[in-house]
């Protein structure tokens, strides 16, 4: 008991001792996302793309499509005009092989850093510290809806839960990242999600911290946040059941092995969670060279090939032009400005070729 603990009458709360905001200064507002919505709207024809676009994820999720989900595109979009130059590629070569897989283009416009730099688009749209987020979060936005134009899915990194209302509309698709996973108000966010999320397993490339994440997801929530006009409010959410397991390696190595592949399965049915894995082909699992992104694709390839149909996808950092730069005057155009990526040529023919051995396969096993 801590009865002995005296209370301080309110009187002794005096002003000089609340400094409470001492290192904080509003400088501008941000648009409600309400207001943004209405500014960088959807059409319902659009609106009903993202619809369908979801369902199709959900099947390719709960087995009742056999495609492959594949998540492509730059580490981080930091130039306009290549990342659509890149949709428009990726949505030309997603007719040519729709038959096998879903491709979904990867719009990352928030970029998680271990201490700091620049991060993303929707923070700094100009590159050079200004941090002009009313601008970047317009301009992420209607680069989104550009894509969807294309017919594209549209992926993204969720990491700060009061941008996330300004794209959930346009979102086919999800990721909360290894260092977000644990993160109470990230797991509350997206049990009100009405799209798949992909929870990375944790940087030490164990999955138990996003079994825990997948299944506080999946409950409804109550909790503070910002309604769609700008108020605090408390939220109510209804649960997700559309989460799953992204593998993405750890600091003891890759984690998208058979070996492991069999140790998740375990994790994941001894927490009564769906056995649905989707690998993430660079960061740990390639040694954070993009170059080996292709064996890490081709290992998990030949997995789901010989049978292991938990293994429902993959992700891809693949740009324009292979490798990455630092952030400067002049920049080369379509490179990369964050992680190393695969350039087109290389991911455009590892696509077809996967695409060519699962259409054999599936022959094979029609003619058997």
């Amino acid at each position: 008991m801590n009865s002995s603990i005296c209370a301080l009458p309110l009187t002794h709360l005096q002003p000089q001792n609340l400094s409470l905001a001492a290192n904080t200064v509003v400088s501008q507002r941000l648009p409600s996302t309400l207001g943004l919505k209405q500014q960088v709207p959807l059409t319902a024809a659009l609106h009903e793309q993202v619809i369908a676009h979801r369902n199709a994820v959900r099947a390719i999720l709960d087995g009742k499509d056999s495609r492959l989900l594949l998540v492509v595109g730059p580490c981080s979009i930091h130039d306009p005009q290549s990342a659509l130059e890149y949709a428009g590629r990726l949505a030309n070569l997603s007719r040519d092989v729709s038959d096998q897989m879903l491709l979904v283009m990867r719009a990352y416009v928030e970029k998680p850093r271990t201490t700091v730099g620049w991060k993303g688009l929707a923070y700094d749209p100009r590159l050079d510290g200004s941090d002009d987020m009313v601008g970047g979060l317009t301009l992420s936005r209607e680069l989104m809806r550009e894509m969807l134009r294309l017919g594209l899915p549209i992926a993204t990194e969720l990491l700060q839960p009061m941008a996330a209302g300004y794209f959930d509309d346009l979102l086919s698709w999800a990721a909360i990242g290894a260092r977000t996973t644990e993160s109470q108000i990230h797991r509350e966010m997206v049990s009100g999600l009405a799209l798949p999320v992909g929870f990375k397993n944790g940087t030490d490339g164990g999955v138990g911290i996003a079994c825990d994440a997948m299944r506080s997801a999946a409950h409804p929530h109550r909790h503070f946040g910002v309604d769609a006009q700008g108020h605090p409010a408390i939220i109510e959410t209804q649960g997700n059941p559309d989460t799953h397991l992204v593998l993405r390696g750890g600091h003891r190595g890759p984690n998208h092995d058979r070996q492991n592949i069999a140790q998740v399965h375990h994790d994941l049915a001894k927490a009564a969670i769906p056995v649905r894995i989707m690998v993430d082909c660079s960061h740990a699992n390639s040694g954070k060279d993009p170059l080996r992104q292709p064996q890490v694709f081709n290992d998990v390839l030949e997995q789901r090939l010989q049978g292991d149909r938990s293994l429902v996808g993959m992700m891809l950092e693949s740009h324009l032009f292979e490798g990455c730069q630092a952030l400067g005057p002049s920049l080369r155009y379509g490179v990369s400005v964050t992680d190393g990526c695969l350039g087109w040529e290389a991911t455009e023919a590892l696509l077809r070729r996967a695409a060519a051995q699962l259409r054999l396969h599936q022959t094979t096993q029609a003619l058997a």
